[in-house]
């Protein structure tokens, strides 16, 4: 096994020093990872069910995406948007024969919904500038994603927020519909809110949006930033519901870790981003699209989708009985690799706990214990993540 050169110790002082200390982070100092494992500088292992906050989507150095990877750095790094490059069109290629449209790259989630709203505005009336998007949603941390991020906490102290939104209550059509009017442009919604606590949109809901939406000759926008890829079951989480969006945004795991985002256009919509009006300089670069091509084809031939569907309920069928065995418990909610179990009490005491005792989880939403596991993990996997998590759980229900 590779040694770090730090310790763990040694690299905090070396952030306290030199790096601006805008993220709460866990005192440990990662090395090396491999599948859903992952080792810290003194060598300790870890379990790592939230591997890269969802961007992990196989793992950490998953063999063909590191393969893919080291064969494009050794011919192109990175090529301007001013020429073609064969690993961009593949790979726009191979998403949209999995859902539909043209692509547009970029980096992040964030620049992925920037694209999609100033889409939304170029493609409808001038007078239709408004998005509708919804309570306890998350859409990035640049001015117009976290503007339509509609939650208050996001937007202390860097306000003014943009002008031009609107907020909805999660699953209530009636407030969309008296939000909606001749100003509409588009509507932006998470199939699944992933940061606002693993929250699936009720039954009915989406195909709701889709009429709001057509009647107001609006365009409808899904941030698939965290359903992507293969992490509901389906290629994308707006195939779970069947309801077809005109934008769907990417990013996260659309890579296999590398930086990537982009957004999916349908054929009408696609020519609405004219030149000069919306670019991303390392956007689409030939490393990204490599290890994006690897990532899809690794979800394909290895049967990945199955195993999300057959590990979810593996997942569901361990973690259901403490809804109803431990009153700090509340519920449970899963989308497969999407895993939300919302609790009574804080959740970022559990996430401590089990990170003592080797497993890696997120806090979210103040409540909720979130899970986003790599699309092949395994039986095995599973069932040490929820021994430690439930004997975590049962700990701390004693303790009240």
């Amino acid at each position: 096994m590779t040694t770090a050169t730090l310790s763990s110790q040694d690299t905090i002082e070396l952030f306290d020093r030199y790096v601006i200390p805008n993220y709460g982070r866990y005192p440990i100092s990662l090395v090396r990872g491999e599948g859903s494992y992952v080792w810290d500088a003194e060598g300790n292992r870890y379990l790592d069910l939230f591997p890269g906050w969802g961007c992990n989507i196989l793992g950490y150095c998953p063999p063909r995406v590191v393969e893919a990877i080291r064969e494009q750095a050794a011919s192109l790094l990175h090529v301007p948007n001013t020429w073609y490059m064969e690993p961009q069109g593949r790979f726009a290629e191979f998403l949209s024969e999995r859902a539909f449209g043209k692509a547009f790259f970029c980096n992040s989630g964030a620049e992925a919904v920037e694209a999609a709203i100033k889409l939304a505005r170029l493609h409808t009336s001038e007078k239709q500038h408004r998005i509708i998007t919804f309570e306890n949603g998350f859409h990035g941390r640049t001015f117009a994603a976290v503007t339509a991020t509609a939650q208050p906490k996001y937007h202390q102290g860097i306000g003014p927020m943009l002008p031009g939104f609107r907020y909805a209550p999660h699953g209530d059509l009636d407030a969309v519909r008296e939000l909606a009017d001749d100003e509409l442009a588009g509507i932006l919604i998470e199939p699944v809110q992933g940061e606002g606590g693993v929250n699936p949109a009720p039954e009915g809901f989406l195909a709701g949006l889709r009429e709001i939406a057509d009647e107001h000759e609006a365009v409808l926008i899904f941030d698939e930033v965290q359903t992507g890829m293969g992490r509901t079951g389906s290629w994308f989480g707006y195939q779970q519901a069947g309801v077809q969006p005109d934008v769907i945004t990417l990013a996260k795991g659309v890579a296999g870790g590398v930086a990537c985002g982009g957004i999916l256009a349908t054929e009408e919509l696609a020519p609405s981003l004219r030149p000069g009006m919306h670019a991303s300089t390392f956007g689409g670069n030939p490393l990204a699209m490599a290890a994006g091509l690897a990532t899809g084809r690794t979800i394909e031939e290895e049967g990945l989708l199955e195993n999300v569907a057959t590990m979810s309920e593996r997942f569901r069928s361990r973690l259901e009985p403490l809804v109803e065995e431990l009153p700090i418990v509340r519920e449970l909610r899963t989308m497969g690799m999407m895993i939300g179990i919302d609790l009574d009490v804080p959740s970022t005491p559990a996430v401590g706990k089990c990170m003592e005792r080797g497993l890696l989880l997120n806090a979210t939403h103040d409540t909720v214990i979130r899970l986003l596991p790599a699309l092949n993990v395994t039986a095995e996997h599973v069932d040490e993540g929820c021994e430690i998590l439930e004997a975590v759980l049962r700990e701390m229900q004693d303790e009240l």
